[in-house]
């Protein structure tokens, strides 16, 4: 069986998954199809290297190098194919192009630049490799942005990207490591705005959303340490995610702890992520959010690789 592997260049990390693939060559796949081999993640930080909104030779130098490292890694599992895509620490830099070819160049690999509308439809093709989902809003909250897809009659539509993420939101808005109340507020009121000035914000409101990416995992595992579950819940409530933001304002110490223990790696943007998607529920008038398994990676894999 086949090997291909994917890395995917983000915001806040930079991984590398190894797929074993059954059979390359079916017209439809779903995540009995494939599984990961190795998943190696490097927390890169990237969007820390974009001054003045112009992505860094200091960056350039650490995509590379982790880069680098990932092929190494890939070659020794013989892969078919190994691709990298990029997304919106890139994609939004104004040196986007040259920032691209410089780290092509370097690294000596070729690298897929994701548009916006892109990102957000690969993630409904993961998220919905294992599952059926007739009606809802995808939301995948990155470093750099939070991309959304309305999802009616199980097919994407209005794929759109807003342009903070909880990467973005940190660095912007908090001066230490966990936000202070106002800078929450600041926070919650910068994605508002962002939120309100979608061309059809009205698309979006569902019962339901259904949740992608690390944000949305680290808040899985705040909820699981704050409540002393084994595992991290598939299921979450609007209800659930206030009482994290809520025990951050009243006893950020004792939260503080409790974040290291659930998502170390995360810590400084667990919040900021929870915020967004607390948004997210007031503004879509949604009551549950699906923890999904799969994601832009798996998407990915589908999409552009097996297809």
């Amino acid at each position: 069986m086949p090997n291909y592997a994917v890395v995917d260049l983000g915001s806040n990390s930079i991984r590398l998954v190894v797929y074993d693939v059954k059979d390359a060559h079916k017209r439809t796949c779903t995540n009995k199809d494939f599984k990961s081999l190795i998943n190696d993640k490097v927390m890169a930080g990237l969007s820390a290297y974009v001054v003045d909104g112009v992505f860094t030779q200091d960056g350039i130098d650490r995509a590379v190098s982790v880069l680098r490292g990932h092929a190494k890694r890939a070659r020794y599992f013989d892969c078919e194919k190994m691709e990298v895509f990029a997304t919106a620490v890139i994609r939004n830099a104004l040196n986007c192009e040259e920032a691209v070819a410089a780290i092509e160049e370097a690294a000596e690999l070729p690298i897929s630049l994701l548009s916006a509308t892109d990102e957000a439809h690969l993630g409904f093709v993961g998220a919905t490799c294992d599952r059926a989902v007739e009606r809802g809003t995808l939301v995948d909250i990155g470093g750099g942005s939070t991309e959304l897809t309305r999802i009616e009659s199980s097919l994407d539509f209005d794929n759109a990207s807003i342009g903070q993420g909880s990467l973005s939101s940190f660095a912007q808005h908090v001066r230490a490591i966990l936000p202070t109340p106002g800078e929450m507020d600041a926070i919650a009121e910068a994605f508002r705005k962002r939120f309100a000035g979608l061309p059809n914000s009205d698309a979006y409101r569902s019962e339901a959303l259904y949740g992608i990416g690390g944000s949305v995992r680290a808040a899985a595992k705040m909820h699981a340490q704050a409540t002393g579950a084994a595992v991290r819940p598939k299921t979450m409530t609007k209800q659930q995610i206030h009482a994290i933001l809520a025990w951050c304002r009243t006893d950020p110490d004792t939260f503080a702890h409790a974040a290291l223990k659930a998502s170390a790696e995360r810590v400084h943007t667990l919040v900021p992520g929870c915020i967004i998607l607390g948004e997210l529920f007031d503004a879509c008038g949604a009551e549950r959010l699906d923890v999904c398994k799969y994601g832009v990676r798996e998407g990915y894999l589908i999409d552009r690789m097996l297809r």
